[in-house]
């Protein structure tokens, strides 16, 4: 760890002691770092480089937008925080060959979008430009961050045959408790925390994390979803995969990996094989298959 960073974290917590105000003052910069951007690995390089590439204006911003292939249905991808279009890699060639057209971006401050920070309302404004652009989509397809955004936006009016949620998170307050919890801070920091990013984010929402609750609001009744998961998963933890299937009920299918982790998870071929089936043909392909489970997850070495 680099020792600007321990340097950082000891005094975030030595602050938890004696004052959750100052404990969550001094994390903020921490939780909402997303620089230096990841790095596109040689196994993803050649999609990388062969996408059409295009820019986006979000909220005064240009953007990177990615496209592969021609076909007449369009399926749209949305990494995660700290990630970028490229993880998609596997996705991609599956469903080219498939006959579909993909489309997606680095959101501001990740991948090749300049930028220092980033919030999930960029990822918002970049969907709907994306639906501006290529009509309904045949399916969003969300990874970690990615996933609870497209659940957002599908649920805000995005227009779509179906929602994959890999490795996803179900609510927006998750994001705050997962990140004490790593630096074992307290929950009164956590609630600090919580409150302290919302003001300075969205200071006009009432309710904000009401409105990032895919549990308490789950998506349109005519939209299926599929959801998959790393049982051993230490960044989201399962759990959370678990709870987003259960409220979503018979039109949720679960799927749950052994040892793919959280990214890795993206390439798996129970993952890719998976996703082909749900788009190609939506919750009776799955079944047909025996690809995933309604009610008891699918373990899958």
């Amino acid at each position: 760890m680099h020792p600007a960073i321990t340097a950082s974290l000891a005094a975030i917590r030595a602050a938890d002691r004696v004052s959750p105000e100052l404990a969550a003052q001094l994390a903020m910069p921490l939780f909402m770092k997303v620089r230096p951007a990841l790095p596109v690995r040689p196994s993803e390089r050649g999609v990388h480089e062969s996408a059409a590439r295009s820019l986006l204006n979000i909220r005064g911003r240009d953007v990177v937008a990615y496209e592969w292939g021609h076909g007449p249905e369009t399926v749209l991808l949305v990494h995660g925080w700290r990630g970028r279009a490229a993880q998609f890699a596997p996705i991609v060639r599956e469903l080219r060959a498939e006959g579909y057209r993909l489309v997606a971006f680095d959101a501001p401050a990740n991948g090749e979008s300049a930028g220092r920070r980033t919030d999930i309302r960029d990822y918002l404004a970049a969907i709907e430009a994306l639906q501006s652009r290529h009509g309904r989509f045949r399916a969003v397809i969300g990874h970690s961050f990615g996933g609870l955004a497209a659940l957002t936006a599908v649920r805000e009016g995005t227009a779509t045959g179906g929602v994959v949620a890999i490795s996803g998170m179900a609510d927006a307050r998750f994001l705050v408790d997962s990140f004490a919890g790593r630096l074992g801070l307290s929950a009164p920091t956590a609630d600090v925390l919580a409150r302290k990013f919302t003001q300075r984010v969205m200071p006009e929402q009432q309710d904000p994390y009401g409105r990032f609750d895919a549990v308490a609001t789950p998506l349109p009744a005519d939209v299926p979803l599929l959801v998959v998961h790393d049982r051993g998963d230490r960044e989201v933890a399962a759990s959370e995969g678990m709870r987003l299937h259960a409220a979503h009920g018979e039109r949720s299918r679960l799927l749950v990996t052994e040892g793919a982790g959280h990214s890795r998870i993206l390439g798996a071929d129970a993952t890719l094989d998976a996703v082909t089936a749900f788009v190609s043909g939506g919750i009776e392909a799955l079944d047909r298959a025996g690809l995933a489970r309604a009610g008891v997850a699918a373990s899958v070495a």
